[in-house]
């Protein structure tokens, strides 16, 4: 047991993972880890969910471990599994049972791209019994008082065949997040890239008019994440229209007649 309790302390953020608030999300993400509520973060990518979870963490002073969910993601690579050591058979907790032992945040990203038969293992710990079933031990494992569950996904991305079923959804408060607001979003480019306000305010104007793109053959908004990456590129002197050609254009879209609609914004705006 000890050598858990030092396992989970790995997990635990040192420093204070910066984020801004947008509209009362941090209240209601408290209030909800008070009352052992699991939450479901809902929006696109690169909006700032997984960065919100380890502000959260570090906030509730709770260690987050954090999985990458994908398609051939397995019960046992949440729950555990025997593993052979030397001459002996030993039991390996996954991440979602020590999070669940030691009052850990599980934060399940993406969790749309797991397989079903993986994600039924969280409907026990989503709802008021909060337990997690080991079937290869024969055990059923109380949640403590701690362990909070967190999953999100895109929306946009969601297709009959890669939704979440409502059995899943109806047991999660839901926060939505969307692309911030301009004077958020470009306070956020500033503290994250290291730029100044002017150039912030310039790829917050550059990212409201990709998004705007959508609506004309545009799959998916620009990030704010790729936003921070042109910054980062311009601070270290790289020209902007290099830098957005790298950090906006090619990323978001194969197509070079929106490539150069993307290039002819960024050549208006710097």
């Amino acid at each position: 047991m000890k050598g858990q309790e030092l396992e989970i302390d790995r997990y635990r953020l040192r420093e204070e993972p910066y984020y801004a608030e947008v509209s009362g999300e941090i209240g209601l993400f408290t209030i909800a880890a008070q009352s052992r509520m699991p939450v479901m973060l809902k929006g696109p990518t690169g909006c700032g969910k997984t960065r919100f979870v380890q502000h959260m963490a570090y906030r509730l002073a709770r260690p987050l471990i954090t999985v990458a969910c994908h398609e051939d993601l397995t019960a046992s690579d949440l729950v555990g599994r025997y593993l052979l050591k030397g001459d002996e058979t030993v039991w390996v907790d996954g991440p979602l049972t020590l999070g669940v032992k030691h009052g850990a945040i599980v934060y399940l990203d993406e969790v749309v791209e797991a397989r079903k038969d993986t994600t039924v293992i969280i409907h026990p710990l989503s709802d008021d019994r909060r337990l997690l079933p080991i079937e290869k031990k024969g055990q059923v494992i109380e949640a403590v008082d701690e362990f909070m569950l967190v999953i999100s996904y895109n929306p946009g991305y969601q297709s009959v065949l890669k939704d979440l079923k409502q059995s899943t959804k109806q047991r999660f408060l839901a926060i939505e997040f969307g692309y911030p607001p301009r004077e958020i979003e470009a306070r956020v480019i500033e503290h994250e890239a290291r730029v100044d306000k002017e150039t912030a305010q310039r790829l917050v104007k550059l990212g409201e008019k990709v998004r705007n793109l959508r609506n004309h053959g545009l799959e998916e908004g620009v990030s704010t994440r790729l936003l921070i990456y042109a910054g980062e590129l311009m601070r270290q002197g790289v020209a902007p229209p290099r830098a957005c050609e790298a950090a906006v254009a090619r990323p978001i879209t194969d197509d070079p007649d929106m490539q150069r609609s993307i290039q002819e914004l960024v050549n208006a705006i710097f």
